[in-house]
């Protein structure tokens, strides 16, 4: 039976999400159980006899299509976020569903399933993906890719350009043992940091689509984590939204994690959980299908719960107008939108305005009061000196560049006709010649065949050029050829590979340096060493250290020498220093350290000392402590911004541009100003803007102009709502002058505190920000305004999002360091009522805690509480309570478990005693095994409520504790 369209409801009887399930309801009626099952793998084949194509999700778009050959490759996404631009940003994500869309008319197999953007709050800046991510804000990060999801969308109002995926589902901010780490996250942490990034885009319905993440959450697997259904299930618009898993992550449920026995099982708990599309070995569904098909026999699943799956998925297909391709209003786009010189443009400009000046100041010779940049018309001549200043480097999500420009280039483009201007580039990177002490002859290779150590002189084919990337870890170019050394799979080397890259990256080395002088190889990909061998004088890969050969390193070149030389022979040095994405930190790889590469940091220190005049220009993925350079007298920020990078840059440097960016993240001076990667409790432990005590080097929201912008005065209106609590929003207005000689596009931003807060509120809470053009001598108004829930935390008490009562301040200025201005704001109402004697409450529901642990309450649902470190007292503190009867109090444990193979437990409740101690009123023994309610009477005369009514939970040994209650 073949679905006619003729048969199908027209696209003018409902909008959007009502007619695509309605047309979903139709095909699914027409299929059988075993096609529908075939669905529920990433890779779904063709329904022939229906007219329904093969498909599958995901296609990478993080910023610009990905994975597909060339294609406009615009900033990685925290550089995105830098240019705090919703409109940039929505025309960002509408150009690379355009281009997705001339894909899919080049090759008809590409899906419309736009994986991207990933939503994950940058909590920690070690994380190796930390590119990928908007902000450390989670209300900022909804609103950025909330604007990229709208463009990916598109702009019609029944069918979707492409359907947007938000990545992952949920607290994925580490590498180290992602398959395995579980994130502990506390009610609070959960609702007010974890929920809103992924919440926000899909209540206004611009996300249709969710990936889960490869982590444990509270100790279980987030592929089966019941938040899926009592959270983001029960949002408006989430029980449509399609729920993806991320690639593997199947499998690992009972590979990795072990929280399952076999395959059967996990699927069908992962089905039930909510997962629609399972991603799992590659391109081949036979394994996923099989384990389904064993789960339905077994009778852990059923054709209803494969219904609901299915039904998702097709819904999500209809949306593209794959099933009516007649009224696809975006059937019309081809191959022609790819590269587009309309977008390449937008990279442009997004490059532009994503770079952010963190200091300018003057170097020596210039006049005071004036910065180095912008550089104006007739600088003079320019040294680009640096690997990152001649190189365009892409990343893992990053589409093949194309017509790619330099910052070098850039600025050559930009003074190639000035009046004593010129641009001189130098790599800065040493030249070497490499001689094995064994057989005499120095290494190299004409960029075709594998590499000889034969030359007896080292010539043209045996220069290669050095770059240290850090840790040790370095690569050699050839100086012939421009071509990467590296393995191709067969264990010999060669000079062929154009960039570095891959999954697994082939081209990077490390010298394992002796007392005599003498270096050998050690290839980091496959861990083996070079050696080269008899006969052929071929350089091979062998695995055994002991029988590589040792090198003596001929410096041909110096590039400190050079870069000095560079830097002193022009009258401004350009310094540009980073990360290549593919190193360091990526995904499968935290960085272990803040710390530019001393590498790095020696060739900046070189080019200062040659030249006063220099601009430090910093490329990366993620934020750097910059230590002793932190003076540099201009340093400049930007993520690798695509392939308009170099005249993005040269754009702001000039002046031609007026800078915009400001960080989406902190920079802090050092690592000892972070947590424990894997501490997601940000209250505790003190971690992100939010409650961090550290003073960073360059905050939130930081980010210079080339006016000079004062925050003279702000006033506040309050704007009516309804109900006890007064107005529902307020409104700043924030006068500003400039009393520079250039405009400034200044970004204001406010932020709010509540010092009198019962709950720990942030230290700065951002809660609204304003783009205003000031001209040169002149003012300009910003009007602000701050809906009250941005005010809400997570009560504790009463297990929800709530406006507490009382005075708030709203603090306004150009970071959240810098506030100048500020206002208190009250909202009124009622003191909230606090805890209550006779009502059950979750015990993760804590005020404050040590050696806790969130764990499953049961495999499936529920979270409890039970010591992290079972040799070590856990404890919890539950504050806030009404007065209780001092006599026969007693608090009601509900333990979900106490471990069978572990010892006895014990349960102790104390209550605050003199000078910061706590004293012991009760407690009781947890019976090895034992589930179910444990009583502890407390001491005669105890009364829980008075004074600061507070009592501590405290736990040892196996004890796991899911409610509480004081009787």
């Amino acid at each position: 039976m073949r679905l006619e369209p003729a048969t199908l409801a027209s696209p003018a009887a409902d909008a959007g999400t009502g007619y695509a399930a309605e047309l979903a309801h139709q095909i699914l009626n027409t299929l059988s159980l075993e096609q529908k099952v075939a669905m529920l793998h990433q890779h779904a084949p063709a329904v022939p006899e229906l007219g329904l194509a093969p498909f599958h999700t995901g296609a990478e778009a993080a910023h610009g299509v990905a994975w597909l050959g060339p294609a406009t490759v615009f900033p990685q996404p925290v550089g995105m976020a830098a240019t705090w631009d919703v409109g940039l940003i929505e025309r960002l994500g509408e150009a690379t569903g355009r281009e997705l869309r001339g894909k899919k008319a080049e090759d008809p197999s590409v899906g419309l399933n736009a994986w991207a953007p990933v939503v994950n709050p940058l909590r920690h800046p070690l994380w190796g993906r930390n590119e990928e991510g908007f902000s450390e804000d989670p209300h900022l990060t909804a609103e950025l890719a909330g604007a990229y999801c709208r463009g990916l969308k598109g702009r019609d109002s029944h069918t979707w350009l492409t359907v947007p995926t938000l990545k992952h589902f949920l607290g994925y901010n580490n590498e180290l043992d992602r398959n395995v780490t579980s994130s502990n996250l506390s009610p609070r942490v959960l609702h007010e940091y974890e929920l809103p990034a992924y919440r926000s885009p899909i209540e206004e319905g611009v996300a249709g689509a969710v990936m889960l993440s490869y982590n444990l959450v509270n100790g279980r697997p987030a592929h089966v984590s019941d938040l899926v259904k009592s959270e983001l299930r029960q949002w408006h618009n989430g029980e449509s939204v399609t729920i993806v898993t991320d690639a593997g992550a199947p499998g690992s449920l009972f590979r990795a994690e072990k929280y399952f026995d076999d395959g059967p099982a996990a699927y069908a708990a992962a089905l039930h959980a909510g997962v629609d599309s399972f991603t799992d070995d590659g391109d081949n569904p036979a394994p996923s299908i099989a384990y389904l098909n064993e789960a339905l026999a077994k009778g852990l699943i059923s054709e209803a719960d494969i219904d609901r799956a299915v039904l998702r998925l097709l819904t999500l297909r209809a949306r593209t107008g794959e099933f009516t391709p007649e009224s696809d209003p975006y059937a019309s786009i081809g191959a022609d939108a790819i590269g587009a010189p309309a977008h390449v443009q937008l990279a442009r400009e997004a490059a532009a305005k994503s770079v952010v000046v963190l200091r300018n100041d003057a170097g020596t010779g210039a006049a005071s009061g004036t910065g180095l940049l912008p550089l104006g018309s007739e600088p003079g001549t320019i040294a680009v000196i640096g690997t990152l200043g001649t190189r365009m480097l892409s990343d893992w999500y990053s589409g093949t560049l194309q017509d790619e420009v330099s910052i070098a280039e850039g600025l050559a483009r930009r003074y190639g006709g000035s009046t004593g201007a010129g641009v001189v580039a130098e790599e800065g990177a040493d030249v070497v010649a490499l001689r094995s002490i064994r057989t005499g002859g120095y290494l190299g290779g004409d960029g075709t065949a594998v590499l000889t150590a034969k030359a007896a002189v080292p010539g043209a084919a045996e220069r290669f050029i050095v770059k240290d990337w850090g840790k040790g870890e370095l690569t050699l170019q050839s100086g012939l050829t421009g071509k990467f050394v590296t393995d191709t799979g067969d264990g010999y080397l060669r000079a062929t590979a154009g960039r570095v890259g891959g999954w697994v990256v082939q081209e990077t080395f490390r010298l394992d340096r002796a007392a005599d002088g003498t270096a050998a190889l050690q290839h980091v990909g496959t861990g083996k060493w070079l050696r080269v061998e008899a006969g052929t004088a071929s350089a091979a890969l062998v695995p055994d250290a002991g029988t590589a050969d040792r090198f003596v390193l001929r410096t041909l070149k110096s590039g400190h020498e050079a870069a000095r030389q560079a830097a002193a022979n022009a009258r401004t040095a350009v310094v540009v220093v980073g990360n290549d994405p593919h190193l360091g930190g990526r995904e499968t790889l935290d960085r272990t350290t803040l710390d530019l590469p001393l590498a790095d940091q020696e060739l900046v220190r070189v080019v200062r000392e040659a030249n006063p005049r220099t601009v430090l220009v910093v490329v990366s993925s993620y934020p750097y402590a910059l230590g002793a350079l932190a003076d540099t007298p201009a340093t400049v920020w930007t993520s690798h911004g695509g392939q308009e990078l170099g005249n993005g840059v040269a754009d702001v440097l000039s002046g031609d541009a007026e800078p915009s960016g400001r960080l989406p993240q902190t920079w802090f001076h050092g690592d000892g100003d972070l947590a424990d990667i894997l501490d997601y409790d940000i209250i505790t432990s003190r971690s992100t803007y939010l409650y961090s005590r550290a003073e960073p080097l360059y905050a939130l929201g930081h980010g210079l102009t080339y006016g000079e912008v004062h925050y003279e005065s702000l006033a506040l209106r309050e704007l009516p709502g309804e109900g006890p609590q007064g107005p529902d929003q307020a409104e700043l207005a924030v006068e500003l002058r400039n009393t520079g000689t250039r405009p400034a596009s200044e970004l204001v931003q406010v932020y709010a505190s509540a010092p009198g807060h019962r709950f720990k509120f942030p230290r700065r809470l951002l809660v609204g920000h304003q783009r205003v053009e000031v001209p040169a001598g002149g003012a300009a108004t910003a009007r602000i305004r701050v809906p009250l829930h941005r005010l809400a935390t997570y009560s504790v008490v009463e297990e929800r999002m709530l406006v507490e009562p009382g005075t708030y301040q709203l603090l306004v200025g150009a970071s959240a360091e810098d506030l100048p201005l500020a206002v208190p704001f009250t909202v009124a109402g009622k003191a909230r009522p606090g805890r209550r004697a006779g009502q059950w409450f979750r015990a993760e529901n804590f005020d404050s805690c040590h050696n806790l642990a969130l764990v499953p309450e049961t495999p499936l649902a529920g979270t409890a509480v039970a010591p992290a470190d079972t040799t070590r007292p856990g404890w919890a503190v539950y504050r806030g309570w009404e007065p209780a009867p001092a006599d026969g109090s007693q608090v009601l444990l509900d333990v979900a478990s106490s471990e069978p193979a572990g010892s006895a437990g014990l349960a102790r409740i104390q209550v605050p005693g003199p000078a910061d101690t706590w004293n012991t009123v009760g407690s009781a023994k947890v019976v090895q095994g034992y589930n179910g309610e444990l009583r502890i009477r407390l001491r005669s005369g105890t009364a829980i409520g008075e004074g600061n009514g507070a009592f501590r939970l405290v736990l040892e040994g196996a004890a796991t504790v899911s409610r509480v209650q004081l009787a």
